[in-house]
């Protein structure tokens, strides 16, 4: 069914253009206060001198330059995320998308990866710290991962909260990475900062009103499809060479689903990929009204947006509200508020493993989904029975009052983030043989930062100042959720108030829809206060020379009693060779170099490393990891999956090192800047294996030292300029090269293995833990045997058709010492290529993203290949989507072992499913017209600009899989994600 434009889209675009249109003086009064094809710079205020942010370096001759794109070109893209627009944007800033489904969660790496990753848990420790108009933002808190058996989406509605920030909003972006930026923020900066500031009100005396809108697509891919008879093909292979006369009664595990070709809906037509894939309608809205005087000024914006993705009718809609306000009462005292709120709400994927994970019930997998479109629309017709309601509620606020007397100032703020989520599910009996399923979620996280700075601007001499700060900044972060599960109700009829949360009715530990003892309750709550002391002083010599230092006290809740306080210095230097050697020079805009070095202290996460040793409501038995007790009773026992906590937990903490050189030249608006750093994060705390006498799976101990080092290297210009000045080529590119390493464990230790992976000193912590395929056995005669003894793996004797894996130690057996750390998941090389073309009022955007020397496991082919474990096993991984049913990959890039093998011949730890994922993608091409000239008589002195954008166009890879920058978070591609979609989209930008 064709989607229709929403209403509240149609009508606050006919509403705003019919209010302009009808009052000519309204028209007139307001004017855009920037031209169209200019970066539009943050719009003055009253008393800016007094708006300087409490974190502002005041350093600023020196600070690195890190716009990302201009304003207008953030908002043309139909994005609904910051991450997906700051892929490539800024070098040494990695972005990737796990999925192309809208809404979902992704993840942001600045200067490489910190801490090793095993599980989602871990990828929240790596992520940046993201500033909306100077709060700090407080994102979903991974403790809720702790009661979940797979390791897939988070309970709750697991919206990307990044999508809280309406783009069109935006006046700039900065990226902050070394420590002359990054260390006035403190413990939550320790991986970078990512800086949003807001468009202000207009200039004094002026209004403006802009309406800034687009509507566009999401294009189905193409795909082909396959039936039950062309996987009883593939299989047959196999069966010829590995069983008697290839005789598929031998196998008495054969599916039943491939076992008659008579079968339609197996074997029939695979005509299903028109009920799941989809065309889907992408549009936005923003409008905005702003004005000021003298002594005060104001914005207010609204905004609404759909991404929709290409498969199961996802979607993903914003709805958001902006309000800021300056008021200068008195010359010296000065007051701003701002206010930003928005509703999140997602249309989620339909997956079976999705699915299952989450209710940790697994019905019979003998039968998949048929791919016949009767077998699958009657699927749907049964889903359609269910709902799953998710939405999120985002709301910011900043309240700051500033006095100035003279060099003498005061700032206090109070700043407010505050998000909560939820969500209700239900699926009838009919989809879970019989057992209907409930669940509720409700959860918060709120961030309170009350922060003072009194600076000081001490002018010495006539060619030298001091400018002093002393700051202190308290902060309190919360998190909760409420969640609770239930199997098997009376009915599939009754859907409200299932799991009864009223403890003021009767029925508050008692819900009659679900047997008590079906019904699984969690509360967990975790909270972390931050206080935090620092001054610093920045002196500046004829603006030649400057040196900055910054010495900051910081004590956290989550750090143990005896180590809750960490001393961080941080120091910078900048020499402006401009104004040393050119300054009469017209040739150089600037010329500059900077250094710096400083420490910050890496928060603990979670509050158990506080606690040490304790008791929790924690009970685990087979199909749920952790349950708080049973029957309503709870359960005190020790954290035994969690790990033993012991005492003298220090802090850990980062070293950074930053050189950086930067220029920019007259003509051609040639810019250059390079750097250097190194960033060392210590004393890391990591789950050690031991105590597994006293029943703990693990230790928690600290130790453990990452080191990151690269070079990022920024150069754009004009390559074409001509004195006419109708044609203009603008071209920048941006490269980061990074390389990460192990340089200590925990206790001295060499090396570790944890889960399925393997952490070893002076090695990547990203390096993926294989087997060296070295081809295939044809015979036994081949087997080496070593006195009288065949090769094996683990014991088992190898045989014809059963792989030949590198003897490392050359013991004739395969063991996981044999295994070996190759290649590695977060890229080398990262960056992007942008070009912008210009010739008179049309303009053309061509921007280019690339990832090099990245590798990735082709987990899907594993699955494909490895069918007889697969099949029927109650592997969440080996769960069939109705995308089984469609050729991925090159079959004939893998050798036909024997997959009744009894050592697992086609496992996912080897490398012969480890493929280069490197890549180049055309990201956008954007081509807009400014009418502003042509319609003059009826803007009024308005500006009018028209675009269309194309998003995702092509992607250029040796990879075999469908999209290298899919893969998950440990560089596996699953196959179950969606696809990021290829975009069109068409829309205007209206401004008086």
């Amino acid at each position: 069914m064709k989607e229709k434009i929403p209403y509240a889209y149609s009508i606050s675009i006919l509403v705003v253009l019919f209010i302009l249109l009808s009052d000519n003086q309204l028209w007139a009064r307001y004017k855009m206060n920037s031209e169209v094809h200019t970066q539009t710079a943050l719009q003055d205020t009253v008393v800016p001198q007094l708006l300087d942010s409490v974190f502002d370096l005041n350093f600023k001759n020196i600070r690195t330059k890190s716009m990302v794109r201009t304003p207008r070109d953030i908002a043309l893209n139909g994005f609904a995320t910051i991450t997906q627009n700051l892929k490539g944007e800024a070098a040494g800033l990695y972005a990737t998308e796990y999925s192309g489904e809208p809404g979902t969660n992704s993840s942001i790496f600045i200067r490489g990866l910190s801490t090793p990753v095993f599980s989602h848990k871990d990828v929240y420790s790596n992520q940046p710290l993201v500033v909306l108009d100077d709060i700090p933002l407080i994102g979903t808190h991974p403790f809720s991962y702790m009661i979940q058996a797979y390791d897939i989406d988070r309970i709750g509605p697991e919206n990307n909260l990044l999508s809280n920030i309406e783009l069109d909003n935006i006046a700039a972006i900065e990226i902050l990475k070394d420590p002359a930026s990054i260390s006035v923020y403190g413990p939550m900066a320790v991986n970078g900062v990512i800086k949003i500031t807001s468009k202000k009100s207009a200039s004094i005396n002026k209004k403006r009103i802009s309406l800034n809108s687009f509507i566009g697509m999401s294009q189905r891919p193409s795909v082909t499809t396959i039936n039950g008879g062309y996987e009883n093909d593939f299989r047959k292979q196999f069966y010829n060479l590995y069983t008697s006369n290839g005789r598929y009664d031998e196998d008495e595990t054969y599916p039943i689903y491939l076992s008659d070709s008579l079968n339609n809906r197996y074997y029939g037509p695979s005509n299903w990929s028109d009920s799941y894939y989809n065309n889907g309608m992408n549009y936005g809205v923003n409008a905005s009204i702003s004005g000021g005087s003298k002594r005060s000024n104001f914005q207010f914006s609204l905004g609404n947006l759909q991404n929709s993705g290409i498969a199961d009718d996802t979607k993903f809609r914003k709805y958001n509200a902006r309000f800021q306000l300056d008021l200068q009462p008195l010359k010296w005292l000065f007051f701003h508020t701002s206010i930003n709120a928005t509703r999140l709400t997602r249309n989620r994927n339909k997956n079976l493993r999705n699915r299952y994970a989450m209710m940790s019930y697994f019905p019979d997998l003998g039968a998949p989904l048929a791919p016949n479109k009767e077998a699958y629309d009657d699927y749907l017709a049964e889903y359609d029975k269910s709902f799953d309601n998710n939405y999120s509620n985002i709301l910011e606020g900043n309240l700051a009052l500033n006095i100035q007397f003279g060099s003498f100032k005061l700032k206090s703020r109070l700043l407010v983030d505050y998000n909560e989520g939820f969500r209700d599910l239900f699926y009838p009996s009919t989809l879970l043989e019989g057992n209907n399923f409930a669940s509720n979620y409700y959860g918060y996280n709120q961030r309170l930062v009350f922060d003072n700075v009194a600076s000081y601007d001490w002018k010495l001499t006539d060619k030298s100042n001091l400018f002093l700060e002393a700051a202190n900044v308290l902060q309190w972060d919360n998190h909760k959720y409420n969640y609770a599960y239930a199997y098997k109700g009376v009915n599939d009829f009754i859907k409200i108030n299932l799991l009864e949360s009223d403890p003021n009715n009767g029925n508050y530990l008692n819900p009659t829809v679900f047997p008590r003892q079906l019904v699984f309750k969690f509360i967990d709550r975790t909270a972390n206060n931050l206080i935090s002391f620092y001054g610093r002083g920045t002196y500046n010599l004829n603006d030649k020379y400057t040196a900055s230092l910054l010495l900051r006290y910081d004590g956290s809740s989550n750090a143990q009693p005896t180590n809750q306080w960490i001393f961080t210095p941080s120091l910078s230097l900048g020499w402006n060779l401009k104004n040393e050697f050119f300054r009469d020079n017209a040739m150089y805009e600037s010329f500059k170099i900077r250094a710096s070095a400083g420490r910050l202290g890496i928060l603990n996460q979670y509050d158990n490393i506080a606690q040490g040793p304790h008791y929790t409501a924690q009970v685990g038995y087979t199909g749920n990891v952790i349950v708080p007790g049973y029957n309503g009773f709870a359960a005190l026992v020790r954290p035994y999956s969690d790990g033993w906590t012991g005492y003298d937990i220090p802090w850990a903490y980062s070293d950074h090192m930053n050189l950086g050189f930067d220029f920019q030249l007259s003509k051609r608006n040639v810019y250059f800047s390079l750097d250097a750093y190194i960033k060392q994060n210590k004393n890391q705390v990591l789950t050690m294996p031991a105590h597994a006498e006293y029943g703990y799976e693990y230790a928690i101990e600290p130790g453990m030292d990452v080191q990151n080092s690269g070079v990022e290297l920024t150069l754009s210009g004009d390559v074409a300029a001509p004195a006419s000045g109708n044609f203009r080529w603008n071209s920048g590119i941006n490269v980061a090269f990074n390389t990460n390493k192990l340089t200590a464990l925990p206790g001295g230790a060499n090396e570790v293995v944890i889960q399925d992976r393997m952490l070893k000193v002076g090695e990547r912590i990203d390096a993926f833990w294989v087997l060296e395929n070295q081809g295939i056995y044809v015979s036994d005669s081949e087997i080496p045997v070593v006195d009288g003894v065949a090769k094996n793996y683990n014991g088992i004797t190898f045989k014809a058709g059963d792989p030949i894996w590198k003897d490392q130690n050359g013991d004739n057996r395969i063991t996981t010492a044999d295994r070996v750390l190759r290649g590695n998941y977060i890229p080398k090389v990262s960056g992007s290529w942008q070009n912008n073309f210009f010739y008179k009022d049309f303009d053309l955007k061509l921007s280019f993203y690339f990832n090099l020397g990245r590798d990735i496991i082709n987990q899907e082919m594993s699955r494909r290949f490895d069918f007889i474990s697969n099949e029927n096993s109650g592997n969440i991984d080996a769960v069939k989507e109705i995308t089984y049913w469609e050729k991925r990959g090159d079959y004939s890039n893998y050798p036909l072992y024997n997959p009744w093998s009894s050592v697992s011949a086609y496992q996912t730890g080897q490398d012969l499913f480890m493929e280069n994922g490197s890549f180049l993608k055309l990201r956008q091409v954007s081509i807009g017209y400014d009418l502003t000239k042509i319609l003059a008589s009826h803007l009024d002195g308005g500006k009018l600009y028209v675009y269309a954008t194309a998003n995702n166009l092509l992607t250029l890879s040796n990879y075999s899989g469908r999209d290298p920058e899919i893969a998950n978070y440990l560089g596996f591609d699953e196959g179950y994600n969606m696809m990021i979609p290829r975009t069109y989209l068409i829309g205007f930008k209206l401004n008086f």
